[in-house]
């Protein structure tokens, strides 16, 4: 499910996750490329490796969630492993980071409160700016 789901993020161009313009067209551009890529194949094929993407950008089932918490995992790690690799440059918060972690959380409990502690070693080492005050 997730090399289905990182295929069409290769072919639509993948966008950072914090980038709030390139988000805006995202969905629909992945939309796009789903399409393309899967009808490549023969429609029995195509169509079931393209319900298998939609599962997983739905997160409608338990194992789309996981998944996706997986996905979400991911990138957490990479910026703690790099002192803040993507995090320092973009100005990335531990506000945003951890609604990430909410969406870690509901696929997998205890991978959402290793990423939760995670991002609280982030801000305590300067690798991730901490939370933004409420406005």
């Amino acid at each position: 499910m997730l090399l289905f789901h990182d295929v069409v993020e290769i072919d639509a161009g993948d966008t950072f996750i914090h980038d709030d313009k390139g988000n805006q067209d995202k969905a629909a551009r992945e939309e796009k490329a789903a399409d393309r890529l899967y009808g490549l194949l023969p429609p029995d094929q195509g169509a079931e490796l393209r319900a298998l993407w939609q599962e997983y950008e739905d997160r409608a089932t338990p194992t789309a969630k996981f998944a996706d918490a997986l996905d979400r995992l991911q990138p957490i790690m990479n910026n703690v492993a790099t002192e803040g690799g993507t995090w320092k440059p973009h100005n990335v918060t531990a506000d945003k980071v951890l609604k990430l972690v909410d969406r870690i959380r509901a696929g997998a409990p205890a991978l959402g409160d290793y990423a939760q502690s995670l991002v609280e070693e982030a801000v305590r080492r300067g690798y991730l700016a901490p939370a933004k005050a409420a406005q």
